[in-house]
């Protein structure tokens, strides 16, 4: 069974991160179950502080939940060798109960695949007499197909001349038909057996189980001459001989189809659509056959089981939610339309954090909570909530945060001006990373506009990238896919918002959102420090009522 993924928010912050790895511990504590805590984006240099801080690691990294082959219940089938018969190749493909197998050498790598077809194909077709030595079958193969037993010669030796020959006729009419290195099929009459030895054919095969004279045996040694006896008549030995031919001989080579576990199970699908393949090699990394993967098996995926925290809108979850199956959301934004397949446990308070949703959790069900999930968990609020600065701060999140920090043993002015300082230290690094530390998507009315915010408790260092983060947007607006860019610039300590912004009629909708003058291309917001509650709300509202 797949374990299941507790994840948060595209671009996460340290709510989005410490809700996941906090919840995913809860449930593993209830249930006994494996959950899983996974991020949608790179740590921010604030959470990286808090999780070092509590000596956490940051969740598994997801980039997409789009299914990918190693997602996907293929064959884990053993590959066969080139010089397997294909009578072989037949027996162990009907055992496995497949019609493709790949055919691969000592080292693992595929040098080939067979097909049931391939083999049937070839019966079918009007294979020459001299067909086991073009195939270059070995003695081996020949001993194992006819059930017999190789009295003179070497089992790893290869025909390499001459054709089958049923000597059903008397000596003197043989040495008509017969030529150098046939293979001799013929009975217990001595006199045929020393007419093939003495017209030098390469092997003579004695049905019947006759026994082998010490003359016949001495002569074929010296003349180079192999013998093979068998229980089988004539007859069969006719017909089952051509199953000795090896693999090699029949398998596809060229223009083959495989797949690496990375690759999408859609990508996958489209590839093998219009193929009349049902399977086909999977490769590892470094090229070696690990498994067989079919059509069918690409039909039959199980869904990806997600817990989604903090947020619920589909633009904010990881790529490829509509591929998993959600489970549970444990939010405190507002709720947007995201679809499930089933219905599930949906838990949305109207609090500054999502981490004091799961702290409730903890309390309701009598689990412990730990210092370090603790300290995450108070982070995570303070966070949020700016020091209980945000009008979204409420006092169960200030309740909560307080309770917490005791368990951790942490001061919560000092922690958290630690905090913030970390992750306000914006001088070195590129305006790309800063305008994606945390920003999240909106769509009103069919536009599409993005809004990030940066925190810090150091106007000075606010102020000196405002120029140039406001050149940035302007040069990636054009090529974005968005209509609008905004910007937080939020001074923690002072409370105060700089609101930069990029698109056409954008100074008209601010002015219009927040009723004030503003320039250009920024805007003073005073007291204005919540993305979600002070700037999300009225901007969209001027977007939904725009002329």
């Amino acid at each position: 069974m797949k374990p299941i993924l507790v994840i948060g928010h595209k671009n996460p912050d340290t709510d989005s991160i410490c809700s996941a790895i906090c919840y995913a511990h809860l449930k593993r504590m209830l249930t006994g179950k494996d959950y899983i805590p996974c991020r949608a984006g790179q740590v921010n240099a604030e959470t990286k502080y808090v999780l070092d801080c509590f000596d956490i690691e940051p969740p598994r990294y997801l980039s997409s939940l789009n299914p990918r082959l190693s997602d996907v219940q293929y064959r884990d089938v053993a590959g066969i060798g080139a010089q397997m018969s294909l009578r072989r190749a037949w027996e162990y493909m009907s055992e496995k109960d497949i019609q493709t197998i790949s055919v691969v050498d000592e080292n693992n790598y595929i040098q080939g695949i067979l097909t049931f077809s391939d083999i049937a194909r070839f019966y079918m077709e009007d294979q020459g007499a001299d067909a086991l030595a073009e195939a270059k079958t070995s003695y081996r193969n020949l001993v194992d197909v006819l059930n017999g037993e190789l009295v003179i010669g070497d089992p790893e030796q290869q025909l390499e001349r001459g054709k089958v020959v049923v000597a059903a006729a008397n000596p003197d009419v043989m040495e008509e038909y017969l030529h150098e290195h046939d293979i001799v099929i013929l009975g217990n009459r001595y006199e045929s057996q020393l007419c093939a030895i003495e017209m030098k054919a390469g092997c003579i095969i004695i049905g019947l189980g006759s026994k082998v004279s010490r003359t016949i045996k001495k002569l074929a040694a010296e003349a180079h001459c192999a013998i093979i006896a068998t229980p089988m008549d004539t007859y069969s030995c006719s017909k089952v001989i051509n199953q000795a031919v090896p693999v090699q001989h029949v398998m596809r080579r060229s223009g083959l189809i495989t797949f690496r576990p990375s690759e999408l199970v859609e990508d996958v699908k489209k590839t093998v659509s219009k193929k009349r393949i049902r399977y086909y090699p999977i490769l590892a990394d470094d090229g070696k056959y690990i498994g067989m993967v079919s059509q069918r098996n690409l039909l039959d995926i199980e869904k990806q089981e997600v817990i989604l925290v903090d947020h619920n809108e589909r633009d904010q979850s990881v790529d490829g939610i509509g591929s998993a199956r959600i489970t549970e959301i444990i939010d405190h934004h507002r709720i947007d339309a995201i679809e499930t397949s089933n219905p599930i446990y949906f838990r949305n308070q109207p609090l500054g954090c999502t981490a004091t949703i799961i702290a409730q959790l903890y309390q309701e069900n009598r689990v412990e909570i730990t210092p370090a999930i603790a300290g995450l968990l108070c982070s995570a609020i303070l966070s949020d909530t700016l020091m209980f600065r945000s009008p979204t701060c409420t006092p169960v999140d200030r309740r909560t945060a307080e309770t917490l920090s005791e368990i951790a043993g942490i001061d919560i002015k000092s922690h958290a001006v630690a905090m913030f300082r970390a992750g306000s230290q914006l001088i070195d690094r590129s305006m790309d990373e800063i305008f994606h530390m945390d920003y999240k998507y909106y769509q009103v009315r069919g536009k599409r506009v993005a809004i990030s915010q940066v925190t810090s408790v150091n106007q000075e260092e606010l102020e000196e990238i405002q120029p140039q983060l406001l050149e940035y947007m302007q040069n990636c607006l054009p090529t974005s896919g968005l209509a609008m860019l905004f910007v937080m610039l939020t001074n923690i300590i002072e409370e105060t918002t700089e609101l930069l912004f990029a698109g056409q009629d954008a100074a008209e909708i601010v002015r219009a959102a927040f009723q004030q003058d503003c320039d250009t291309n920024s805007c003073l917001l005073t007291g204005v420090v919540s993305r979600k509650k002070q700037l999300v709300p009225p901007l969209l509202t001027a977007l939904e009522d725009e002329d």
